[in-house]
C-alpha cells in the first residue's frame, strides 16, 4: 500500500514526511455512560442528603444499588443535648464492673392497692433466709393490714396509682428508688398483690443471682396493641422500630434499676405522650416503657421474658384469675414446668412466636412466681406450697 506523503517547509529544506492514516473514531456507548453517571450522582446526593427512613436505592432498581449500598456506611443522625447526656450516663452505668457481695440480696418490691392477702404465704417462703432477701411495699389506696411480723415496717411512702397510666411507672421508680439504697440489693423483683411464689427460695435466689440480664418481657407487636400506640411525637429520640411491648412484672439488675432510675429522657416522652386517649390511641406506659427503653439501651442485656407468669389465653383485657377450686398440685406443676415463652400479636395475622427459655444459654423453666390468684385460694396455696416448690 502507498503511503501518501506531505511537504514540509523548513530552513529553506524540503522534506517528505509520511502521514499515517487513521482510523475513524468509532462512537462509544453516550447514553451508557450518562446513566452511569446519574446514578452515582444521585446516589451521592441521597447519602449526603437522605430522605427520613429512606436510602438512596428507593429511587433505582435494587440490582443496581445493593453493590452501592453495602458500601455506604448508615448516616448516623445528630442527637440532641438531652439525648448525648443521657447516652453518656447510660453507657458508663452499663460500663460499671458488677460487683456481688458476700451478702448480696433480692429485693422483693410488692405493688399493691392495700394489704397483701397471701402474706402467710410469702412468708412460708422467706423464713430461714433472712439476709438474704430485702421486702419493699407500696400500698397506693389505703394502709395495709400485716399478717406477717416480716411484712411490717416495710411500707414505702405510696401516691395514688391508676391502672394505664404514668402513675404505675411513677410506683414503680419509687419502688426502685427505695430499694437501691440499700448498697446489698444486687436484684430487683416488681411483685402484685395477686403474686405467689412458684418454686422454693432457694432456687429463686440462684435463678436471679446466678445470671447477669435482667428479665424484662418486650417483643414487637404491629397490632392495635402494641405498635399501633406508639405515636410520632416520640421522635426523634423514640423512632417507630423502637417501640416494644411487654408484661409490667420484670426482676432487674443493679445497673438497670440505676438507669431506670437516672432516665428521664425517655420516661418524659412516655410520660406526655403515652395515655389513654392522646392522638387518638390507648397507649399504656407500663405495658411500653420498660420493653422499650432496654430494647433501645441495652437489647443483649434483658432475657425479653418476664419471670412472673400470666395466662392471657382468655383473650380479654385482664388475664385469667385463680379461684381455690381452681388451684391444684397439677396447675401449679405444670406452670412450673413450662420452658418455653409465648408472644402473639394483636394484629389481624396473630403471629405467634414461641421461644426457649434459655438460662446462660440452657433451657430452664420460665417461670418463679405467678398471678393471678383469688385471697381465697391462700389455704390451698399454703397447703400445696411444699409439694409444688421441691425441685
Amino acid at each position: 500500500m502507498k503511503i501518501p506523503q506531505a511537504w514540509q517547509f523548513g530552513n529553506g529544506n524540503v522534506q517528505i514526511i509520511p502521514v499515517q492514516c487513521r482510523r475513524p473514531r468509532s462512537r462509544r456507548p453516550h447514553w451508557i455512560i450518562i446513566l452511569i453517571c446519574l446514578v452515582c450522582v444521585s446516589s451521592i446526593g441521597a447519602y449526603v442528603y437522605p430522605p427520613h427512613r429512606y436510602s438512596a436505592c428507593y429511587f433505582f432498581a435494587s440490582s443496581i444499588c445493593s453493590p452501592l449500598k453495602d458500601l455506604m456506611p448508615p448516616t448516623a443522625r445528630v442527637l440532641t443535648d438531652d439525648e448525648f447526656a443521657s447516652n453518656v450516663l447510660i453507657k458508663n452505668i452499663l460500663a460499671m464492673p458488677s460487683v456481688e457481695l458476700k451478702n448480696s440480696k433480692i429485693a422483693f418490691m410488692f405493688l399493691t392497692p392495700g394489704s397483701l392477702p397471701f402474706e402467710r404465704l410469702w412468708e412460708k417462703f422467706f423464713l430461714g433466709h433472712e439476709g438474704r432477701f430485702s421486702i419493699y411495699v407500696h400500698a397506693s389506696r389505703e394502709k395495709p393490714v400485716h399478717a406477717s411480723p416480716l411484712f411490717e415496717g416495710r411500707g414505702i411512702q405510696s401516691s395514688k396509682v391508676v391502672w394505664g397510666k404514668i402513675s404505675m411507672v411513677d410506683a414503680e421508680k419509687r419502688l426502685l428508688a427505695n430499694a437501691i439504697q440499700d448498697p446489698e440489693n444486687h436484684h430487683f423483683v416488681l411483685l402484685s398483690d395477686s403474686c405467689v411464689p412458684l418454686h422454693n427460695f432457694d432456687y429463686v435466689y440462684n435463678y436471679l443471682m446466678g445470671t447477669n440480664v435482667s428479665f424484662i418481657d418486650s417483643f414487637w407487636d404491629p397490632g392495635p396493641h402494641g405498635n399501633a400506640r406508639y405515636t410520632e411525637h416520640m421522635l426523634p429520640e423514640i423512632e417507630e422500630d423502637d417501640f416494644r411491648k411487654g408484661s409490667q412484672w420484670f426482676s432487674m439488675t443493679r445497673r438497670h434499676a440505676l438507669i431506670v432510675l437516672a432516665d428521664n429522657l425517655y420516661y418524659t416522652k412516655f410520660k406526655l405522650y403515652c395515655k389513654p386517649g392522646f392522638d387518638g390511641r390507648n397507649c399504656y406506659a407500663d405495658e411500653h416503657y420498660l420493653p422499650t427503653l432496654f430494647n433501645m439501651v441495652d437489647p443483649i442485656g434483658m432475657a425479653n421474658w418476664s419471670v412472673t407468669h400470666v395466662d392471657w389465653s382468655e383473650g380479654k383485657w385482664h388475664p385469667k384469675a385463680y379461684r381455690a377450686q381452681d388451684v391444684t398440685y397439677e396447675l401449679l406443676k405444670n406452670i412450673t414446668s413450662i420452658d418455653e415463652n409465648y408472644h402473639i400479636t394483636s394484629d389481624e395475622k396473630k403471629v405467634a412466636t414461641q421461644k426457649p427459655c434459655l438460662w446462660n444459654g440452657m433451657k430452664r423453666p420460665c417461670y418463679l412466681f405467678a398471678r393471678k390468684f383469688y385471697p381465697e385460694a391462700l389455704g390451698n396455696l399454703i397447703q400445696l406450697f411444699s409439694n409444688y416448690t421441691v425441685i
